[in-house]
């Protein structure tokens, strides 16, 4: 199937399709660029909803009850999850995917998980540009799971509308995401697996902390939820629909979506430079740079800068231009 067939179908409702458009995305290439140009202008009614948190802190059971429950309320809902990738083998383990099995029967809900790859911040090399098909495609809700492996998780700020940071009690998030800058970035914060009874030591720190968030204009909620039992999902739904409705209206919805719209393209451009730059690194003339490196001839400063220059002589493609 060409890729604008594939396109084609994928707004049409076919499910494959989508999923084979979200591969080919991954993938990258001629045909991704060419794809993301198609899909592109048909987007921008969707809101993305980062949900990004320390690992156990539950943050793929509260995903999957905010799904239910965007559903229950009539819309439809893409979901992203991005899983740690090894370093060895750079496969990934998915799990996210298994924890959401209770969602794949509804049609009004696509679940697609993603490695992370090589990428930093908690988010995938491709995740701005699933969230391009998935808005394309009608997903009227994107909820985007960070991988959860680390307190460096900010990069979601960049591609989510509203981000939503999920604690825990006990596992000392609080102070972990004050020293990280979790905090600057949270649009709402979530005490999950609320039932423990140290939930309310929890909240209060964060209430104490949530001054340093992102927006003059916004105070984050402190919302408390049990996503296995479903309490207070309702009330982290409303917290997001207000800070949607306050994007709306603010000056600062239009400086977000400048800084989202900036953080894309300088992702698109990183990856881009990287190609290019393993492409040339490969190059068997490039041998002697290394050994120059081993032997203490060069520094690896000075390697750099040289193939740097020679990224910068070569044509897209990496190979040496003519």
């Amino acid at each position: 199937m060409s890729t604008e067939a594939l396109v084609a179908a994928a707004l049409a409702g076919d499910r494959r399709a989508l999923a084979r458009l979200l591969s080919l995305l991954e993938h990258g290439g001629p045909a991704a660029a060419d794809a993301l140009r198609a899909l592109y202008p048909r987007g921008g009614r969707a809101h993305i909803i980062g949900i990004t948190g320390a690992a156990g802190s539950g943050k793929s059971t509260l995903v999957a009850a905010l799904a239910r429950h965007y559903r229950d309320r009539g819309a439809t809902v893409g979901v992203l999850a991005v899983d740690p990738t090894s370093p060895y083998t750079g496969g990934a383990l998915l799990g996210d995917r298994v924890r959401m099995q209770a969602l794949a029967g509804d049609p009004g809900v696509f679940v697609r998980s993603m490695a992370a790859r090589e990428a930093r911040g908690g988010l995938g090399p491709a995740t701005d540009a699933a969230c391009a098909a998935l808005d394309a495609a009608g997903y009227t809700r994107i909820l985007l799971e960070t991988v959860g492996a680390g307190q460096d998780e900010v990069a979601v700020a960049g591609t989510a509308h509203t981000v939503v940071v999920v604690s825990a009690p006990g596992l000392g998030d609080e102070i972990q995401a004050l020293k990280a800058g979790l905090l600057e970035i949270a649009d709402v914060l979530v005490v999950n697996k609320a039932d423990r009874p140290d939930a309310d030591a929890a909240a209060a720190a964060l209430c104490l902390l949530r001054s340093l968030g992102p927006s003059a204009g916004w105070e984050a909620p402190v919302v408390r939820t049990c996503a296995l039992s479903g309490e207070g999902v309702a009330a982290l739904a409303d917290a997001i629909e207000r800070h949607r409705a306050f994007l709306s209206a603010s000056p600062d919805g239009v400086e977000r979506a400048r800084q989202r719209a900036r953080a894309a393209v300088l992702t698109a451009a990183r990856a881009e430079l990287d190609r290019r730059l393993e492409a040339v690194a490969a190059a068997p003339v490039h041998l002697a740079l290394w050994a120059a490196v081993v032997a203490r001839e060069r520094t690896p400063l000075d390697a750099a800068e040289a193939l740097v220059q020679a990224v910068l002589a070569s044509d897209p493609t990496g190979e040496p231009s003519a």
